[in-house]
């Protein structure tokens, strides 16, 4: 059937687009059949991006004043780092939708920010303002609130309304500002009682606020003045995980054994950087972890830590144990026992003459440089069968006063650090579990075979900052080794490289040696070599044979800097010659 010319004409008009408006008429103007189609452009603020229909991103466009043109549908707004000065009432109180407003690093002082400025924001749950110029807190935030940062301001006061009677506030950052105890109302937090994380850390208070919300569940109090703990100013927190006070004036007077005794869920307990003198006592069943250094402990007693005894981390480093002429230097034998799942023990920075005895049977980590251990007994480590990582660096052992059989029971021993000491020999009977070994900073002057005997699964030697030569090196010492990964001989006397190096060798430090010429055979024992160091020796332009590199396939770093003359690099798998050094 033939369409009349009318129909026709009529079906081509309702397939055309409409008619286009001309510049500066509404669209209105023109209806056509195809506008009911088309949803209508959202309204976005000049220069900020609006990814979804309820979102506004405005970071970082060093705006001076509040963008204009925000849709009233908007629940997300970002104005993070910005130059703003002040929130225009008007502005913000229209956009009542809004669940997270940003406002993170700006200028935004109390003066500019209205009382009654979130006044109308009844449907916010995160609010961001922490590096701003605020010097008091908001008067008022939503009851809707769940999250507040108002971290790194000058704020000295908070009120009745900024976080109390707020049923679903969870967290509370305020650290970083000013705040004194004077500044921070009895009832800052009435009516808050979901609030899990508070942290008033890097402020000025002088003691632990008391009213504090008994749903915390952690409390960070560090950087701040407290010389004390009010007696039940801790009694009702008793969800509290983790509770930091480690940087203020806490002395022994300042606790009592019923300070932390309602915590029965603690965990985190950091009194580090205090002036404590003992162990307080009354700690909870339940830590895990006791961090006490820095403070100006002499003394530790089985009594003190009898209520832990599931504790698994003990820091005591940089205290003064064994500095005080106590019997045991301040640690007596078994005064650590009865905590027996205690994993790592920290005694870094005491004045301690010798290892700890009767230390649990399950320690792992026992960390103790920079003591005064001078001598290891046969019997001082046998107890430590689970040891794994044992750092005795920066002590005042000698080889004549560590006994042979010192290292041997420690069959679970991967990582032993001796740097630091007066060691002119390898120390015998080490555990065939160790992967790690470090010895730089001592007196050895030469490297035996039988010493390294068994050590089949080491990968790491440090033997930097020494007084080795080739020479001094025997024969075979290093066929033990044949796992051996990362090999340290740098700041030694070394003349050249030295030969049959281990096979699995992938990083060699030769550099601060004497070494003058690297020759065609050097590396061939080391195929799998992928760092070579050869700074500050003494090679020149044509020290090193151009064959010295061949066969490795993986070497892609030789540092020869620092030498006399810049030395030309040859690595045969990429075809460059490339200068690694100058003079």
């Amino acid at each position: 059937m033939t369409l009349h010319f009318q129909q026709l004409s009529l079906l081509l008009l309702l397939l055309l687009p409409g008619p286009q408006p001309a510049p500066g008429m509404e669209s209105s103007a023109f209806p056509h059949l195809g506008e009911s189609l088309q949803p209508p452009p959202r309204a976005c603020p000049l220069r900020c991006s609006c990814p979804r229909a309820d979102t506004v991103d405005c970071a970082g466009l060093d705006l001076q004043v509040f963008p204009n043109n925000v849709t009233r549908a908007a629940q997300h707004l970002s104005l993070q780092n910005n130059q703003l000065q002040e929130l225009p009432y008007n502005e913000l109180s229209r956009l009542s939708s809004l669940r997270t407003l940003n406002l993170h690093n700006n200028l935004i002082s109390s003066e500019g920010l209205p009382d009654e400025a979130f006044e109308s924001l009844s449907q916010l749950q995160h609010i961001y303002i922490a590096h701003n110029k605020l010097s008091v807190a908001p008067q008022f935030l939503p009851p809707s609130l769940r999250i507040a940062d108002l971290a790194a301001n000058q704020v000295m006061e908070i009120f009745p309304l900024t976080f109390g009677e707020k049923p679903t506030l969870r967290s509370v950052y305020l650290h970083n500002n000013q705040l004194s105890n004077a500044g921070l109302p009895l009832d800052a937090f009435h009516g808050s009682q979901a609030i899990t994380i508070l942290s008033l850390s890097s402020n000025r208070l002088s003691y632990v606020p008391p009213s504090l919300p008994s749903s915390l569940e952690r409390l960070h109090l560090q950087n701040n003045l407290i010389s004390k703990v009010p007696r039940g100013a801790l009694s009702h927190q008793t969800q509290l995980r983790e509770l930091y006070l480690q940087h203020n004036q806490l002395t022994d007077s300042s606790l009592d054994a019923t300070t932390f005794s309602k915590l029965h869920r603690l965990e985190y307990l950091d009194l580090s950087h205090n002036q404590l003198t003992e162990v307080p006592t009354g700690l909870p069943r339940t830590l895990a972890v006791l961090h006490l250094g820095r403070n100006h402990i002499q003394r530790v007693t089985a009594a003190q830590l009898r209520g832990v005894l599931g504790l698994r981390y003990l820091l005591l480093q940089h205290n003064r144990l064994g500095t005080a002429g106590l019997p045991a230097g301040g640690l007596p034998a078994g005064a650590l026992r009865p905590l027996r799942g205690l994993h790592t023990l920290h005694l870094y920075g005491n004045g301690l003459d010798r290892v700890p005895q009767g230390l649990p049977r399950r320690l792992q980590v026992l960390v103790l440089p920079h003591n005064q251990v001078a001598a290891l007994g046969a019997r001082d480590l046998a107890a430590m069968r689970s040891l794994e990582e044992l750092n005795l660096a920066y002590n005042q052992l000698a080889s004549s006063r560590v006994h042979r059989r010192a290292f041997r029971p420690l069959r679970a021993l991967r990582s032993l650090d001796l740097t630091g000491n007066q060691l002119t020999r390898l120390p015998s009977g080490l555990p065939a579990s160790l992967h790690t070994l470090r010895m730089q900073h001592n007196q050895l002057r030469a490297l035996e075979p039988e010493l390294l005997a068994g050590l089949e699964q080491l990968r790491e030697l440090i033997l930097a900052h020494n007084q080795l030569r080739v020479g001094t090196i025997e024969p075979g010492t290093w066929h033990e080794l044949q796992g051996l990964q990362v090999l340290d001989l740098s700041h030694n006397e070394l003349s050249f490289v030295p030969p049959d190096l281990p096979v699995a060798l992938e990083e060699l430090h030769l550099q601060g040696n004497r070494i003058s010429h690297v020759g065609p055979e050097a590396f061939l024992s080391t195929p799998h070599l992928r760092l070579l160091f050869l700074s500050a020796n003494r090679l020149h332009m044509s020290s090193i044979a151009p064959e010295a590199f061949l066969g490795l396939l993986h070497l892609h770093v030789v540092d020869t800097t620092g030498n006399p003359e810049q030395v030309l690099v040859r690595l045969p798998h990429t075809g460059l010659r490339r200068p690694r050094g100058g003079s």
